[in-house]
Formats: structure tokens, C-alpha cells, sequence
């Protein structure tokens, strides 16, 4: 069944596509919002969001997330989750979007797929996920109570990630996988304070255990020494890739590293088709992701207006 046109469509549910939604349905635009999970992405995850302007005592990603889902559904901002996007067809100026639930149309879509978690592919990290191994902090980390764990990972997320697992795990193995420590000043100091973090500027090459992850083996990167560590659990935070293969069979130009190719307005090769968030691989912040979502928004309104006195 066809459903009647809409006017914009948005692909995803994060901080881009929820501030999409925001902006779009405010500026009187009939909108939809398909998420495949959970609003929110990875964002609705975060234990802490520090550096979000007017939160200066911080706020929880869940708590962040669920103020954008009030504001979009306030200006009429239709979200349909979880509804599964499953085929594009958007070069025509009637733009097609099919879920697993219906076909919608639309005059402007804005993509805003985000990423997924980056895997380390090593020995032992599919065999013992959900066995001791995590990509979430705050789905599993409340499991390891009064335990010895490892996070991977040298950027925000893996800080961030630490700081969230000491308030309630016995020790926290911080192995950074890069030499470079690409984490914000502020959560290396805040993390070097916690007597139960510590900070190893190693690698890990295998994760160790048999019906549940006992150990990992790590490589030092100056000595190239190897060292068992003795953990409970892996906490692998070594950030996203970019969802990206659907909107590349559609025709969107994709670069060498899966990021979606973008303008200064966020507008892809396609015209009437935007993309905002960390499917283009911008500041990989929550942020950044609401700033691209509100100027896709605004284009697309533009594109549509543009279309309307044409007629």
C-alpha cells in the first residue's frame, strides 16, 4: 500500500535526524521519521554529555535524547520506530522509501543513519560477545559490579566509557590501541584522577577465556612486550563506522571511507536528497550531528519551497 506524500522524510533516529525532525516540522513541513531500533543512537547511551551548550552540570544521553523526541512529536513530527528502512529510490523528484511496513513519498529525504561500532577483529571478540564482551557500557556494564575490566579504545567514547565503569567496577584497564591518546584533555585528566582506572598504552591483540572471557593478551607499543591481563569483561569503544551501504545503492556518492559525500548545505549528488550526522563523517559529536540535522532541515524546506513556485 502506498501511503499519501509527505513532504520530508528522515533516515534515522540520532541527534541529526531527531534535530532534523525538530526543525523541519516547525518550519510547517509534514514530516516522518523512520528509525530502524531505538531514538536516539548511540547518543541515548552515553552515561554523561559534559559538552552540549546550556547543560553546564551535565546531562545523561538518554535524558538529552528524550527532550528532542518531546520537542519534534510537539510540532507534529510523525516518528516511527522501530521501522526498519529497506529500499531507496531517489533520483525522481517523487522520492520513494520502503520499510518492511509500507512505501512512503516524499519531495525531499535527508539521510541521517549514523554509524555502527567499529569491531577490532581479533581473536576471541565474536566468540565471547554478550560473554564478556560489549560494545554498550550502559546496557552492560551494571552486570559487572565489583569486577576487574578492560576498555579498548583512545577517543572520547573509551574515556567516557571508563569514567561511567568506575563508579561501580573494581578496576578499570583503559588500553588506548593507539599510541596517540585522541580522547579531550579534560576526560584524560578526569579518568587519571580515578584510583580505580588505569591507563595502559597498549594494544590488545586477543581476548582470552572459555565460557566467558577470563583474560586478554596485550603488546606494549614501544617494547613490544606481551602481557596477559586477568579481566571479567571487554568493553570495546573504539568508535563507529558509517551506515552507509543502503544510501550508496541508491546512487549517493560515498567516499574511500564510507562517509556520505556532502556540500556546505549537506546536500548529496542527488538533488532533493540531504545528509546530516556521522554517516558524513563531520565532527563525530552530538553536536555537530544536531548543527548538520537543523541545516539539512532548513535546505530541504528551501528545496521543497523552491519546487512549490516552480508550480
Amino acid at each position: 500500500m502506498k501511503t499519501d506524500p509527505t513532504d520530508i522524510i528522515i533516515i534515522g533516529g540520532g541527534p541529526a535526524g531527531l534535530t532534523a525532525a525538530i526543525y523541519a516540522a516547525r518550519l510547517g513541513m509534514k514530516t516522518k521519521l523512520f528509525e530502524g531500533n531505538v531514538l536516539g543512537g548511540r547518543a541515548s547511551e552515553a552515561p554523561e554529555v559534559w559538552n552540549f551548550p546550556g547543560f553546564a552540570e551535565g546531562i545523561s544521553g538518554f535524558d538529552l535524547v528524550n527532550r528532542m523526541v518531546q520537542q519534534a512529536q510537539k510540532f507534529g513530527a510523525d516518528l516511527r520506530y522501530p521501522e526498519e528502512v529497506l529500499n531507496l529510490a531517489l533520483k525522481d523528484p517523487v522520492k520513494k522509501v520502503t520499510t518492511r511496513s509500507d512505501e512512503y513519498r516524499s519531495s525531499a529525504v535527508i539521510i541521517a543513519t549514523g554509524t555502527q561500532r567499529k569491531k577490532l577483529h581479533i581473536q576471541g571478540e565474536t566468540e565471547f560477545l554478550g560473554r564478556g564482551v560489549s560494545y554498550c557500557t550502559v546496557c552492560d556494564g551494571p552486570l559487572f559490579k565489583d569486577r576487574v575490566l578492560a576498555v579498548v579504545g583512545s577517543g572520547n567514547e573509551a574515556f567516557e566509557d571508563a569514567l561511567y565503569l568506575s563508579n561501580f567496577s573494581k578496576m578499570i584497564h583503559l588500553f588506548t590501541q593507539e599510541q596517540e591518546i585522541r580522547a579531550e584533555k579534560a576526560l584524560v585528566d578526569e579518568c587519571k584522577k580515578k584510583l580505580n582506572i588505569k591507563i595502559v598504552e597498549a594494544e590488545v591483540g586477543s581476548i582470552l577465556g572459555k565460557n566467558f572471557v577470563t583474560a586478554i593478551e596485550t603488546k606494549k607499543f614501544e617494547s613490544n612486550q606481551r602481557t596477559v591481563v586477568t579481566v571479567d569483561g571487554v568493553f570495546i569503544s573504539v568508535g563507529g563506522v558509517p551506515m552507509t551501504s543502503l544510501v550508496k545503492a541508491a546512487g549517493i556518492h560515498i567516499d574511500d571511507k564510507g562517509c556520505i559525500e556532502v556540500d556546505r548545505r549537506q546536500a548529496t549528488n542527488i538533488e532533493g536528497v540531504y545528509a546530516a550526522g556521522d554517516c558524513t563523517c563531520g565532527g563525530m559529536q552530538i553536536i555537530t550531528a544536531a548543527g548538520e540535522g537543523a541545516m539539512a532541515a532548513i535546505q530541504a524546506y528551501r528545496y521543497i519551497r523552491t519546487l512549490e513556485n516552480k508550480k
